[in-house]
């Protein structure tokens, strides 16, 4: 079963990746983008009889931090 999880920071938390990006792209010319964010994306093929509970866990325990990042598991 392939799965993607969408990582993405807290509503609040400071985000200097998508400052730059904000900045960056200003200085080439595109004006208008403002709250830039950048997050993750990761994509895994598991068995199909991993739980729910297994996929939270992975979530927690390694592929987000739960302290500043919230997470999102899409079922292909």
């Amino acid at each position: 079963m392939k799965l993607t999880i969408h990582v993405t920071l807290k509503p609040g938390v400071l985000d200097p990746q998508g400052k730059a990006i904000e900045h960056a792209l200003s200085g080439l010319g595109f004006e208008g983008v403002h709250g830039a964010r950048v997050g993750k994306l990761i994509e895994l093929d598991v068995d199909e009889g991993t739980s729910d509970a297994d996929l939270d866990a992975m979530c927690r325990k390694l592929l987000a931090n739960t302290v500043i990042e919230n997470y999102r598991i899409q079922r292909a």
